[in-house]
């Protein structure tokens, strides 16, 4: 097997007497998508809040392409190519589709007043360039909502949001996505759909490495090609998703038995 694309040796997540993660060891690839599933309160969205520096990890290192993540701030992760969604859609609502999108690229705009207000030429060949790559990302999901890209964010229904939110996430090219709960609020035919998108997304980007955290386990089994499974900040199980859920362990800390 390649090296990994991230791998996470020994990383812990304390607070005060909580153990969020305990210990963790874990890998992705690149081109790999990776389910991390588990309870609720055992790590999941904290492992995603320390790889993307809102949290600040007690113990442990992160390896991304040379880099220990666990030394770096939040931008200087995303700058690094580490992007994600949250659980709770994080869209500014009023504003546009477009200018979303945007504020997932901004390390590759010039926000410079001279460049803003006297390169006009240079500022309109950017808006265009960054036009052209919008509307060719947005069509990957979704024909009609690219024809809707200078309309408020706010106007379209929650699958759609979810689509923006992808699209934020991955218009600065980034090389690790990591997706929280993006089924959260939709239904299963909504999901369905998603969930087709993101497949669309990996053809057009086949390095991009994905970690999926999921309740929907129909979800898990159908996009990823492995599965670590957490409960109490620990990893229980690791494998493909028919291995982990035949797993006894799992079945008593999460899918349940019969």
């Amino acid at each position: 097997m390649s090296k990994a694309l991230l791998a996470c040796e020994g990383l812990s997540m304390r607070f005060g007497g909580l153990v969020a993660l305990d210990q963790l060891n874990l890998a992705v690839n690149a081109g790999e998508i990776l389910g991390l599933i588990g309870p609720n309160g055992s790590g999941k969205t904290t492992f995603f809040n320390v790889i993307t520096g809102i949290y600040q990890a007690s113990e442990g290192r992160v390896d991304y392409q040379g880099h220990d993540l666990v030394r770096m701030d939040a931008q200087q992760i995303y700058r690094a190519g580490v992007t994600r969604t949250f659980q709770r859609s994080r869209l500014c609502l009023p504003l546009s589709i477009f200018d979303n999108l945007m504020i997932g690229n901004h390390r590759r705009l010039d926000h410079g007043l001279w460049f803003n207000l006297f390169q006009r030429a240079a500022f309109r060949a950017q808006f265009e360039e960054q036009y052209a790559q919008a509307l060719a990302l947005v069509r990957t999901f979704s024909q009609s909502l690219s024809e809707r890209l200078f309309e408020a964010a706010g106007s379209v229904n929650m699958i759609d949001r979810r689509r923006i939110e992808i699209c934020r996430a991955l218009i600065s090219q980034p090389t690790l996505l990591l997706l929280d709960e993006p089924s959260a609020g939709m239904t299963h035919e909504e999901t369905r759909e998603l969930m087709d998108d993101i497949l669309i997304v990996r053809e057009h980007m086949p390095g991009l490495a994905i970690i999926i955290i999921e309740h929907e386990m129909n979800v898990i089994e159908r996009i990823t090609e492995r599965c670590v499974v957490l409960n109490y900040g620990k990893k229980i199980c690791e494998g493909t998703y028919a291995e982990v859920a035949a797993d006894r362990q799992v079945q008593e800390a999460y899918l349940g038995t019969e």
